[in-house]
Parts: C-alpha cells; sequence; structure tokens
C-alpha cells in the first residue's frame, strides 16, 4: 500500500534522520507535536509545547483576540509572516549588487565616499576624510561596498545560504537587526584594530555575524554542530593567512556580535522576550558607538 505525501516513514532517509515534510532532503530531529511530521527550522512554528509545522498551525487558529493571541511565531517569537521567506536576505542581496555595479561604474568616487577609513593619508585629502573625521557612516556603509567579482561572489553565497534560514528562524526585524549589526560591530573592530589609514571594505563582517548565529540556532535546536564548526575552522584558516589580506578583524567582530545577538534571540525567556532580544541589540550597538567613540579620541 502506498503511504500518503509527507508521512513521517516515507520522509524519514534510510540511513539517517528524516527530512522535513515540506522540504525533501532536509534532514531533521524535530517533529511536529500534534502531527509528528518531521519539520526543518523554516517550517517549526513555536508553540506552548515543542514545535509545529505550519499545516497545523493554519488549522488550530481561531478568529477575534483568541487568535492575535495565540499567532504563529518563530522560534525567536516572531509573527509568522506569508510570502517570500528570503525577501529580506533578497533584498540585501540586491542592495550590495546596486553598490558593486555603482563601483564598476564610477570606481573612484564610490570608494572615496563609502569605503571604511579611520584618516586619510597625510597631507589631508581636499575631498576624502575619514571617520574620526566625523564620517561614521563608513560604517554602514563599507558593507555593501565590493571591490573584485570574487569578493561579493563569496560573500553573497554565505549571505544566500546562512541567511534564509536565519530569517525563517528568527523572523524579518530580528534578522536585519542581526546582519546589520554584525557588520557594525565587525567595522568598529576595524576602526579600533587596524591602521587608520588602511581602507577596508565588504559585507564580509555581516556574513560572519550570519555564521556564528547559525552555530547558535544548530545548538538550540540539537543538530549536529560539525558541519557548521568544520565551516568556522577552513574559515579561520584563510582569515588568519598572511598571504590573503584579508581584514580579521572584521570577521571576528561580526562573528562576536552575531553569536551574542543569536543567543539573545532563540534562549531569551517568553514572558521577557522582546526586552531581553531588543535589549541585547541595544547594548551592542552601544558597544560599537563607545568603541568609535574612543578609537576617534585616541586619533585625534
Amino acid at each position: 500500500m502506498d503511504q500518503a505525501p509527507g508521512s513521517p516513514d516515507q520522509s524519514r532517509a534510510a540511513h539517517g534522520l528524516p527530512s522535513c515534510y515540506r522540504h525533501p532532503g532536509r534532514e531533521t530531529g524535530i517533529s511536529c507535536t500534534r502531527c509528528e511530521r518531521p519539520i526543518c527550522p523554516e517550517c517549526m512554528v513555536s508553540a506552548s509545547v515543542g514545535f509545529q509545522c505550519p499545516d497545523c498551525v493554519r488549522a488550530g487558529s481561531g478568529t477575534g483576540h483568541a487568535a492575535a493571541a495565540s499567532a504563529p511565531r518563530t522560534i525567536a517569537g516572531a509573527t509568522l509572516t506569508s510570502g517570500d521567506p528570503r525577501l529580506v536576505t533578497k533584498i540585501l542581496i540586491g542592495l550590495n549588487l546596486a553598490v558593486f555595479l555603482a563601483v564598476l561604474a564610477d570606481e573612484a568616487q564610490v570608494f572615496s565616499e563609502l569605503v571604511l577609513i579611520g584618516q586619510w593619508p597625510a597631507p589631508p585629502h581636499p575631498a576624502v576624510v575619514g571617520v574620526a573625521d566625523g564620517q561614521w557612516y563608513r560604517l554602514l556603509t563599507s558593507m555593501f561596498l565590493h571591490s573584485e567579482i570574487w569578493h561579493i561572489a563569496f560573500n553573497l553565497l554565505g549571505l544566500w545560504w546562512l541567511g534564509g534560514p536565519l530569517e525563517a528562524a528568527l523572523g524579518r526585524i530580528r534578522y536585519l537587526a542581526l546582519y546589520l549589526l554584525s557588520g557594525l560591530a565587525g567595522s568598529a573592530f576595524v576602526y579600533l584594530l587596524a591602521d587608520p589609514t588602511a581602507t577596508t571594505l565588504g559585507a564580509s563582517g555581516a556574513v560572519w555575524g550570519l555564521l556564528g548565529a547559525t552555530g547558535v540556532l544548530l545548538r538550540r535546536l540539537n543538530y549536529d554542530m560539525r558541519p557548521v564548526i568544520g565551516l568556522l575552522v577552513v574559515n579561520l584558516i584563510f582569515t588568519f593567512n598572511p598571504w590573503v589580506g584579508i581584514s580579521w578583524q572584521a570577521h571576528i567582530g561580526g562573528l562576536i556580535a552575531g553569536i551574542v545577538i543569536a543567543y539573545a534571540m532563540v534562549h531569551a525567556p517568553r514572558e521577557r522576550r522582546a526586552l531581553v532580544q531588543y535589549g541585547t541589540c541595544a547594548l551592542v550597538l552601544l558597544a560599537v558607538i563607545v568603541t568609535v567613540v574612543l578609537r576617534t579620541l585616541s586619533l585625534t
């Protein structure tokens, strides 16, 4: 007798964990508490006990105030939204590509206005100054700036692979906060520890924040940590290779911020979830501001 599509037995791989009933091929150790079908992080919805699949959530939702109170939520407490689960990730990729095309069209002008630099080498350039001169926006704009095709390709591939599951698990607003704050933390580390006259650019600080957050999420869900640990080790080897010329400060700063923010996102107690999550984001932003202020005072 044929099994119904999406049944637990049919989706179980013969050699290991079952596959998500909505995404065949994605192994998972989590099952819906109502129908017991296997679900991946993108599909799981936080319930009063365990997690439920989107189908069971929709089938069990009511109307009015009761429905609003029990609205389906992600593991981080964000309201489950319909539509493209990678919307923010696609927008971020589009912004990076748009700036890259602007660089190709007018490289000198774009670089001079957006690149991260602490102080312009003496004698002062008449039009270009740095973060130490008050242009703090460079900490943000440099996150969307790439100079080589391989540079943007690696960063955007990492953003696509890591960003989609995180956006689904955290919700769009929390995910965007994670990305931007990780990138800013990477820029702040560069400004603090690198040569202030050196130019730095790229989304790698933000992407490393997503990498750290992925590790925290997998640990929270009791998934196998070996793949993300292996990826982290390989990237650390390249980061600290003196012949590659990678800004290790941006990577480490983004990684630390991503781990801290993601831990608050997925481990915050339900009754104080928003306070812990957004309070942690505010503290990370405050740490970035304090770092930039102290470094600026040391350079001026």
